[in-house]
């Protein structure tokens, strides 16, 4: 006789699924699971944060050219502060550490002295300094601020070559600094999620985004579970364009994303000098680079994207991961800022990808199909971000479920510790192409 069905066959359901457990994708379910919502964080890698959040520099600034992306970020400095209380673990859990060294900006012409920066600064009461040549190299005493720009190549002729008569001054901001081990923060954020009820799922990908009566219903993943759920979030770093294609909401977008192949030199500063301790968080868009101390009393060092670099834009699940020329391209540039910096020594650092919008700003948004929410575009700049976007992700999925017309009418998101209010239309992926992005990463 035919066997029937066990009864233990039941389909799974949640209040909302996240795709992603990156640092935002763990904050999201964080918010929602404080809201009462029963969440379901999936993820195809082997932990939280392992992705592009393990390969991030992690640096937390507040500085930047537009009035929302620099109320966002000071915002987000807060929650970094206070990073504890904003958890409210009391279990003994080791908690990622904010390490307050500040950010020191070369004004160049291609910031335009940092005249908007400093503006928007104003405007939100963001503290900073401003320092001429001489205070830069008193502060940074292994640096030169002598003008080798505009960035070049290491084959270029010119590439070690000063511009005569012209020095960098800068401007510091004190509230800024970088996490020191952003893999446990988004660990931190999924203990703190789990302590409300939250689910976490680790080496599963999703295959199909399910469709009912013209919204979204859930989930299938590799394995052919399905998974039910009327809210599903994209936040898939990287592969946020191909989940987003499943899901049939790509076609309708203003803004769309790309997985961008990025390098991060790791080595050790000039001899007798404690980087770890005595340096900060630098952007430099003379020589096209930013950096920032390291554990261990070594550099990293990133590209600020400068135009003559190739962008390599990549497959997410079919890419060469290993080292280029690009890797030594940063390491001579730094040279140029610290002349006494060891070059030849062997390849250390990251490989990894940013999940690139097109405007290098991030969509924070719902979509074309009722239910369906996405948070991508973030990597590279929005680490700092991510218990905003968070809590902002957790209002716009109540906003819009709640029946309100998110596209017509948008989400007014008022932030808790700054005067200020987000028209999140400007995170949407409707808006137009925002002409105040510098289209690097620095966002």
């Amino acid at each position: 006789p035919m066997m029937e069905r066990p009864m233990t066959d039941r389909v799974e359901r949640y209040d909302a699924i996240v795709i992603g457990a990156g640092v935002i994708g763990a904050a999201v379910g964080f918010e929602l699971s404080k809201k009462g919502y029963k969440t379901l964080n999936v993820d195809k890698l082997s932990a939280a944060g392992h992705g592009s959040t393990g390969a991030s520099c992690a640096i937390i600034r507040v500085h930047y050219s537009t009035l929302d992306g620099c109320a966002l970020a000071y915002e987000s400095y807060h929650y970094w502060k206070d990073w504890a209380t904003y958890l409210g673990l009391d279990d003994g859990t080791p908690l990622a550490r904010f390490v307050e060294c500040g950010c020191m900006i070369y004004q160049t012409e291609q910031n335009q002295h940092l005249e908007t920066v400093r503006a928007r600064a104003r405007e939100l009461s963001v503290p900073f300094d401003v320092w001429n040549p001489d205070e830069v190299e008193r502060r940074l005493p292994i640096a030169t601020a002598e003008k080798y720009g505009p960035v070049k190549l290491p084959d270029d002729p010119d590439f070690s070559e000063t511009v005569e008569g012209e020095r960098l001054g800068a401007v510091f901001f004190p509230t800024a600094g970088y996490i020191n081990d952003p893999q446990l923060s988004a660990q931190n954020l999924q203990r703190a999620a789990q302590a409300r009820g939250a689910t976490f799922r680790f080496n599963q990908s999703v295959t199909d985004i399910l469709q009912e009566g013209g919204r979204v219903a859930g989930i299938v993943l590799a394995d052919g579970s399905r998974i039910e759920s009327k809210v599903v979030i994209n936040v898939a770093g990287p592969h946020s364009m191909k989940i987003n294609a499943l899901a049939g909401v790509d076609s309708g977008m203003n803004i769309n994303t790309r997985a961008l192949k990025v390098e991060v030199a790791h080595v050790p500063p000039p001899a007798g000098y404690d980087y770890e301790h005595d340096a900060f968080v630098v952007s430099d868009s003379d020589i096209g680079c930013y950096s920032r101390p390291e554990m261990g009393n070594h550099i990293l060092i990133g590209s600020e994207d400068p135009e003559c670099d190739e962008r390599v834009f990549v497959d997410p699940d079919q890419w060469d991961d290993s080292f280029t020329e690009q890797w030594k391209t940063q390491v001579y540039r730094q040279a140029q800022r610290y002349p006494d910096l060891p070059v030849s020594s062997p390849l250390k650092g990251v490989v990894s990808m940013y999940d690139v919008s097109d405007d290098w700003l991030p969509i924070y948004d719902h979509s074309s199909l009722p239910g369906f929410y996405m948070a991508c575009g973030s990597s590279g700049n929005q680490f700092k971000n991510a218990p905003v976007a968070g809590k902002l992700m957790a209002e716009l999925v109540e906003y819009c479920e709640a029946g309100h017309d998110h596209d017509k009418n948008p989400l007014q998101f008022r932030l808790d510790h700054i005067d200020f209010v987000l028209n999140t239309a400007k995170v949407s992926r409707l808006r137009s192409i925002n002409s105040e992005s510098s289209f690097s990463v620095l966002g």
